[in-house]
Formats: structure tokens, sequence, C-alpha cells
């Protein structure tokens, strides 16, 4: 009994000091799923530019737009502040899945394929719509690819790749379509004296100011169809809620009223923008038509709630907004 005494703590002293020589146990290194995950949803700042690959970064930095990519660093931000539940997976097949509780619309991002290679790893994602807990099939939904590549010990994103498949002859597809050209006669009818609003099929032309004057008034044409449809919104304060992305039914927030690449705010060598927008109603607006960096010399155009579209050949916002020639 005297040597087990004397022996039993020898044993333990003996497995505490072979502990303290290995030290503690470290986290798990960062998977590239985890990263990319941190690099688009994360609340903390520089997230987003840490995954960006160093060339990359250098690059953005000399040009000046590297801030403008910090603000996607506060999407799950965003989100949230719109009222929206939003939750990010690290496992399993969902990477992401948000729902807004007012329209019961539900996204998901599912994880399609996972190829790890090395210091390597594709990620490919695809969406999926639900309304009310109903899934809706929408067939036109893109497919996302994000190539993934270990550099200094950190997953940077190193490719993006975008599919998107359009099933020409599907049911469901052409069904979209029809009630959507539908959904947009039956709200211009509503306005008395408006032209039904269009898809924007405008050819790009470079240097060609008529095409961002239509696009000024399918805008424009959009808002006042938006205003009529949703009384309790006013006009829309963004751009986004007049596309038709995201889904197979129209709401506030996917009016779908003018094209993506429009709604996108970047065409024709130009940046559409909307301001002072605010309140619920939202009563007033000002739309403004921009030239971007590659597109020197050309005129600034804008408007407001009045449908009068103005010009100045300064290329200025602020100065087409105050003293602008109305556009014949």
């Amino acid at each position: 009994m005297r040597k087990l005494g004397v022996v039993l703590p020898s044993v333990v002293l003996c497995a505490i000091s072979l502990w303290g020589q290995q030290g503690p146990v470290h986290a798990a290194p960062q998977t590239a799923r985890q990263a990319l995950t941190e690099m688009l949803f994360s609340k903390a700042p520089g997230t987003f530019l840490k995954h960006l690959p160093e060339a990359t970064r250098g690059t953005l930095e000399q040009s000046g737009t590297l801030k403008t990519l910090e603000q996607y660093s506060l999407m799950a931000s965003q989100l949230q502040t719109q009222g929206k539940s939003f939750e990010t997976f690290e496992t399993g097949s969902i990477l992401l899945s948000t729902e807004d509780p007012k329209s019961g619309q539900k996204i998901e991002v599912t994880v399609e394929n996972d190829a790890l290679r090395g210091d390597e790893d594709d990620i490919e994602v695809s969406f999926q719509t639900y309304k009310n807990g109903q899934a809706q099939r929408t067939p036109f939904m893109p497919r996302i690819s994000f190539g993934m590549k270990m550099e200094s010990g950190i997953w940077k994103l190193n490719e993006v790749a975008v599919t998107i498949r359009l099933p020409l002859a599907d049911p469901d597809f052409l069904k979209g379509i029809s009630e959507a050209m539908k959904g947009q006669a039956a709200a211009s009818a509503a306005v008395s004296g408006q032209i039904t609003p269009r898809m924007d099929t405008t050819i790009q032309t470079a240097g060609d100011d008529s095409a961002v004057i239509a696009a000024m008034r399918s805008i424009l044409t959009a808002q006042v169809t938006y205003a009529a449809t949703y009384p309790a919104a006013g006009f829309a304060c963004t751009l986004s809620y007049l596309d038709g992305f995201g889904g197979a039914e129209r709401n506030e927030h996917q009016a779908m009223l003018i094209h993506s690449g429009l709604a996108s705010g970047k065409r024709y060598g130009y940046i559409f923008s909307i301001s002072h927008c605010a309140g619920a109603p939202a009563t007033t607006f000002h739309l403004t038509a921009v030239p971007n960096g590659t597109s020197y010399g050309r005129r600034a155009f804008c408007a407001d709630q009045s449908n009068v579209i103005r010009s100045s050949t300064d290329g200025n916002a602020a100065t087409c907004l105050a003293s602008g020639t109305p556009v014949q």
C-alpha cells in the first residue's frame, strides 16, 4: 500500500510534465469554406480585404478603389439591419440561409461541390428560394464557383465563375416570363397616361447619349409604376428594388420593372443612382447618371419626381441638379 501511494502521484506528475512539454492544443486551421464565409459575411472590418490575393490588393490600392470594396465586409450587418434573419454554416450542405419575415421569402445558398486539391479548393454553390415554406422553381438562378487558393497560410479568393442556365422550353420559365409581362402591363394600366414599362433592351453604344437618356426614361417610368403598385412604399429608393432578380414573384423588393444590368447602376459607361429618397411613403427622389472613370468629356444627366430629364456639360451630378438644361 505504501508503494502504491508513492507510485500513483509519480504517474500523475509525469503525465502533467509530458502535457506541459507538448504545449496546448492549437485550433484547427481555417478551411477554404470558412475563409469564404468570413470574407463575404463577417461583420468585422477588413475581413473582405484579408482574403484578396496580394497582387489584387496592390492593384486596388494604387487605383484608389480599395476603400470601395471594404463595404462588402458590412454585407451581413446590412442584411440584419433590413430585418432579415441571417445564418451561415461552416459544414453541411447549406452555406447560407436568409429569410425576410415580412414577405415570407427565404433564400438558401447550397454547396453543390467542394473540390479540395492541396492548396486549391473550388466551391460551387447554387440558390434556392422559398415562399411561405414552399420551394419556388427558379430555373434561371445562377451557379457560382469560388476558386480559393492558399497564399501565405491564408485562403484567398483567386477566381469567380458564374453560370446561368436558361431553359427556354421549361414551362415554369415561360410561365414566369408571361406573368411578369402581364404584371407590368396591369401595373402600367393603373397609371393614367404612362408608358408601359419594358425591360431595357437598348444596344450599348459607347458615347451615345441617346441610350443613356432612354435608360433614364425607363427608370422614371418604372418609378411611377412602382409608386402606384406599392403606395405604402412610394418611390423606390434603390435601383435594386426595381429589378427582377431573386425569385419568381414580384414584390416591393423585386418589382421586375427594369433590366438587371440597368438595376446594377452601371450601364453605357455611366453610373446611375437614386438619392434624396426617404420616408414611408417616399414622395421625392433624385435620379442621376454620371460618366464613369473611362468616359471623360460626356454630359451628366439628372431628374426627379417631375420626370423632367436635364443635363450638364461638365459631367457633374450636382451641377445638373442645380442648373441643368432640360433634354429635348
